[in-house]
């Protein structure tokens, strides 16, 4: 089965209030979406144990593996000195937690969240599966599409310290690797009220991050690093198929054809895209990741996270080989970036600009 994840640190922001109020020893409002969230993650984070206590030659050797991980992360990468993933947590599932995702039926427009202190967010995350199919059942009944996903990971911005989980031990090496640089990204770069850039930025660091460690540590002749190559592929293309996708559907959309013509005509557009992909997989890909593609209900909630966590015009990556491929240098650059006002340079204009100057302190 085909299991897609993306990072939710904005999903569980709230949250992390809501365990600082119950930390401050806080009795009113228990029964809110944000106490309670929090709740759940004080439990998790009140079970860690110290990474160094694990037992065992797998474990042991997952924990050498994340301590090295956390060294390149801060010492050659840049990131931010920090205690996070020092902590392990037993866990009897495959996944942190449940996120709902909305969008309307006949367009790409998000649904969003408001909440105190965070604003609008895209996306709302349950600790409990159950919470968040009740989630779902509301939206649904307001004729939205929704999409709910597990997730493995989310930052919480230095709040607490971030954790590991058990399932993470059977990740392989590049998707560990991938998985805490792009989680601690968030912690290091975060640009309040701009969720595309963050995600997107995290998501090329993540991925980038993850190769150079590989490179060094085990090099570019080994099974590691030609699993990179090889997943890196796969996902290129089954993004690419899924923006074909997101055009023809927008193109629908943008039409005149009414509400009623809109649906039935996405519905067709979408099982003819499934049988398409089911027909020419082994052509596509050189794995069996996305086989399970052909068979999901997609909605275009679903489809809206590519838009969100993929830039369509490859920004990032280009700027990254305009400045010389210096991945500490760009992550430099990147931590100089305030949110801009309503005049003045976009973030991406400020990054380019903050690597063009040399990492100047402020822009």
């Amino acid at each position: 089965m085909m299991k897609v994840q993306f990072s939710v640190v904005y999903a569980l922001l709230p949250v992390l209030a809501g365990a600082a109020v119950l930390l401050l020893g806080a009795t009113l409002f228990s029964g809110c979406y944000t106490l309670s969230q929090g709740a759940a993650l004080l439990g998790y984070l009140n079970r860690a144990v110290p990474l160094e206590s694990l037992e065992g030659e797998g474990p042991a050797a997952f924990a050498a593996q994340v301590q090295d991980i956390r060294r390149f992360a801060m010492e050659e990468l840049g990131l931010k000195e920090s205690k996070n993933y020092t902590r392990y947590v037993e866990i009897d599932r495959d996944y942190l937690a449940a996120v709902v995702s909305a969008c309307a039926r006949d367009s790409f427009t998000r649904h969003e969240w408001w909440f105190p202190v965070v604003g609008k967010v895209p996306y709302k995350g349950f600790f409990d599966p159950r919470d968040a199919r009740k989630e779902r059942e509301k939206l649904e009944k307001r004729d939205l599409d929704v999409w709910v996903r597990g997730v493995d990971a989310f930052s919480t911005l230095g709040w607490f310290r971030d954790p590991l989980y058990s399932y993470m031990r059977d990740y392989p090496p590049h998707h560990l690797a991938n998985l805490l640089i792009h989680e601690w990204l968030h912690s290091t770069v975060f640009v309040k009220g701009h969720v595309q850039f963050n995600e997107a930025l995290a998501e090329f660091v993540g991925n980038e991050g993850a190769r150079l460690y590989i490179a060094k540590t085990y090099g570019e002749d080994s099974e590691e690093y030609r699993m990179i190559g090889a997943s890196g592929r796969d996902s290129a293309a089954f993004v690419a198929f899924i923006r074909e996708l997101i055009a023809e559907l927008e193109t629908l959309y943008e039409s005149g054809a009414s509400l009623e013509e809109k649906l039935g005509r996405k519905e067709e557009i979408i099982r003819n895209a499934q049988a398409r992909f089911e027909a020419g997989y082994d052509a596509m890909f050189q794995s069996g990741n996305y086989r399970g593609f052909g068979k999901l209900k997609v909605n275009n909630a679903y489809l809206e996270l590519y838009r969100l966590y993929y830039e369509e015009d490859s920004f990032f990556a280009d700027l990254y080989e305009r400045s010389g491929r210096d991945l500490p240098r760009f992550i430099a650059a990147a931590k100089t970036l305030k949110a801009p006002g309503k005049k003045g340079p976009d973030l991406k204009t400020r990054l380019a600009e903050a690597l063009e100057a040399g990492n100047a302190p402020e822009l």
